[in-house]
C-alpha cells in the first residue's frame, strides 16, 4: 500500500509517500481502507520530535475516515464496507479516572496516529471499540476532518469549561481547526461568543460560524475591547489554544470567577500569570486534552445532525502529503486540511 512516513524527525521535507506492507488487523481491530485523513497540529509535533517513543518509520494521521475492509479474530457484526469514522483516543476512560485501580496496571492514555501508525495511508489498522458508523448524509471527508477537533472542542467548551446558556465565551485562534467548531458548539449552546483571529477575511469568516463578536489581533488591543465589549466585567469562560502570547489577555478577559480552559500552545508554552489576578478574581485554570468515548459521541452527534460542520481549508491527495505539512505548518490554514488517498 502506499502511505506518507518518515523515518527521522525533522522538517516537512522528512516525509516521505511510499510503498509500505498492507497491515492485517490484530485481535480487536479492524483493517479500514482510508477515505480520507485529515491533519492536526499534533502531526507537526510528532513530525517534529515530540518527546515520546514511536515506531519508525511512522505513519501520521489521527483523523480518520473509511470503509471496513478486514477484521481481526474475535471482531463480528461489522460488515464490510461500513462507513466508519475512529475515535482517536485510545484508553482515555483509565487517564480521564473513569476507570481506575490495580487491574489496570500500566496504561497511559495514546493517541492513534501518534503512540499507533496513524491514516495517511491507503489503509490501516484501529481497535475495532472506536469505530463509530458515519450515516449516508455526511460525507467521510466531513466526518474526518471534525473527528479529533469535534471531541477536543466539546470536552474544553462543555465538559470541563462546563458552559451554560446565557454565559459569555471567548475562543482564541478561532481560524484553527477546534476553534472554528468550538465557535459553532457555543453558539448552539446558548452563549455569547467573542472570539480572536488574524486578518479582515478570517474576522468575517468566524462572524459567519456564529461568532457574535470577533476581534483582529493584528488590529487591536482585543483584551481590553473584551472588557469593554462585555459591560465591563468580562468572560465567564476563555477557551484558549494559543498560549504564551495571549495567556495574560486571556486572564484578564475573565469575569469574577471565570474560568480559563486550556487545551493548546501553539505559540508557546511558558505563558505569563498575574497570580494576584487569578486569587483577587478567584479564576479557575483548567486544562482539556481530547475527551473520553462518550465526549466523542457527543461531539460527532453534532457532526451527524447538520449542527456543526467542519470548515476544510485544502485537500491533498495521498501522495502531495508533504505539502499538506507545509501548508498547516505556515499558519495561514482557515480550518482544516485534509489528505486523501
Amino acid at each position: 500500500m502506499r502511505a506518507a512516513v518518515f523515518s527521522e524527525f525533522g522538517a516537512p521535507d522528512v516525509i516521505q509517500v511510499t510503498d509500505v506492507d498492507t497491515p492485517d488487523p490484530g485481535p480487536g481491530e479492524v483493517r479500514l481502507a482510508v477515505e480520507a485523513a485529515a491533519m492536526n497540529h499534533l502531526d507537526l509535533w510528532v513530525r517534529r520530535g515530540l518527546p515520546i517513543e514511536i515506531t519508525m518509520p511512522h505513519i501520521g494521521g489521527s483523523d480518520v475516515a473509511g470503509t471496513v475492509d478486514a477484521l481481526g479474530p474475535g471482531v463480528e457484526g461489522i460488515p464490510r464496507g461500513t462507513r466508519v469514522v475512529v475515535d482517536p483516543s485510545l484508553d482515555y476512560d483509565w487517564y480521564d479516572g473513569v476507570a481506575s485501580g490495580p487491574e489496570l496496571p500500566g496504561k497511559e492514555f495514546r493517541i492513534i496516529g501518534e503512540h499507533t501508525q496513524g491514516g495517511f495511508a491507503e489503509y490501516c489498522v484501529v481497535p475495532a471499540a472506536n469505530l463509530l458508523q458515519v450515516p449516508q448524509e455526511i460525507s467521510l471527508r466531513d466526518a474526518a476532518a471534525a473527528s479529533l477537533v469535534s471531541v477536543t472542542a466539546w470536552r474544553a467548551l462543555m465538559v470541563r469549561g462546563g458552559l451554560r446558556a446565557g454565559e459569555r465565551v471567548l475562543i482564541t485562534g478561532a481560524s484553527g481547526g477546534v476553534s472554528t467548531v468550538a465557535v459553532q458548539m457555543a453558539r448552539r449552546a446558548g452563549a455569547t461568543v467573542f472570539a480572536v483571529t488574524s486578518g479582515e477575511e478570517n474576522v468575517e469568516r468566524v462572524r459567519e460560524l456564529g461568532a457574535h463578536v470577533v476581534y483582529d489581533r493584528t488590529r487591536e488591543e482585543w483584551g481590553k475591547q473584551v472588557w469593554l465589549d462585555s459591560g465591563k466585567e468580562g468572560v465567564d469562560l476563555v477557551v484558549d489554544s494559543v498560549g504564551e502570547a495571549v495567556w495574560s489577555q486571556c486572564l484578564k478577559a475573565l469575569a469574577v470567577g471565570g474560568r480559563l480552559v486550556t487545551f493548546g500552545a501553539t505559540t508557546g508554552a511558558k505563558g505569563e500569570t498575574e497570580i494576584r489576578l487569578v486569587f483577587w478574581k478567584q479564576l479557575s485554570i483548567l486544562g482539556s486534552t481530547m475527551g473520553t468515548p462518550e465526549d466523542y459521541r457527543r461531539a460527532m452527534d453534532q457532526v451527524f445532525q447538520g449542527a456543526v460542520k467542519p470548515v476544510i481549508h485544502q485537500v491533498f491527495p495521498l501522495e502531495e502529503a508533504r505539502r499538506a505539512h507545509e501548508v498547516l505548518e505556515s499558519g495561514e490554514v482557515f480550518g482544516k486540511v485534509v489528505v486523501e488517498p
